[in-house]
């Protein structure tokens, strides 16, 4: 009898799985994309938005090669201050001093720049 409800209670399960899925399948549609052609204005603007764009990235990069000698100058010292500090005191200066000289390190580096939609 045991075996008999849970051969039922599985079957029921299952159609009630499938059942659910496809109500889910028919659900579903694909998003139609209709392209427009842009006007000349729309054009030059988008243009001028992908330039400003690619200039803002090269820009961040320059920043980024410019903070990186900074950056590794910063790990090398505090790992010395690190290793000459006995106390938990001169460890934590020595972290507390890795954080400042990081943070002046990242003010000079501009945000990520947004790239431009097509209007």
């Amino acid at each position: 009898m045991l075996k008999r409800t849970i051969a039922v209670a599985t079957t029921a399960g299952l159609f009630a799985l499938v059942g659910v899925s496809g109500a889910h399948a028919d659900e579903s549609t694909t998003p139609v994309v209709k392209k427009v052609a842009l006007t000349p204005e729309q054009k030059a603007a988008f243009e001028a938005a992908k330039a400003a764009f690619k200039s803002a990235q090269t820009a961040r990069q320059a920043a980024i090669a410019t903070a990186k000698p900074a950056i590794e100058s910063a790990k090398a010292a505090f790992e010395a201050a690190r290793s000459a500090a006995t106390t938990p005191e001169g460890k934590k200066a020595a972290r507390d001093a890795f954080k400042a000289a990081m943070a002046a390190a990242k003010a000079g580096i501009p945000a990520k720049p947004v790239k431009p939609v097509r209007p």
